[in-house]
């Protein structure tokens, strides 16, 4: 009986921990989100309407979207980052074929990227 009830708070834990670590990747894909699209140089807003967010594998799509807030690729991600009830990757992504010139600070709006410098800082938030 002792093995039976220490299996089941086992479980228990290791239920509460999985809820934690799906926060936490929320908390970093809802964060990284938002400074890759902000960080995001703007002409057309074309760039910043491209951010997409899947869950489980990534996508080659790309959009017409213009967005020059970036307030609509925020609202659509974090849309689909609080929609995630397991745990799966999440991938932020970009997939305009100049971005990684923008990347690498061909834009003057974007000296030092916006991904690069979004991950270095959420790493050092967790």
């Amino acid at each position: 009986m002792l093995a039976t009830q220490f299996r089941i708070e086992l479980d228990q834990y290791a239920d509460e921990i999985d809820e934690v670590i799906l926060l936490i990747m929320q908390k970093l894909a809802m964060e990284g989100l938002s400074r890759v699209v902000l960080r995001s140089p703007v002409d057309t807003g074309r760039f910043r309407g491209n951010w997409t967010v899947t869950v489980g594998q990534p996508t080659l799509a790309t959009s017409g979207v213009l967005d020059k807030s970036g307030q609509d690729a925020i609202n659509r991600g974090s849309a689909i980052i609080q929609s995630v009830s397991e745990l799966r990757p999440i991938y932020l992504q970009n997939n305009l074929p100049y971005g990684p010139r923008l990347e690498g600070g061909w834009s003057k709006q974007a000296t030092a990227g916006m991904v690069g410098l979004t991950f270095a800082e959420l790493e050092l938030m967790f």
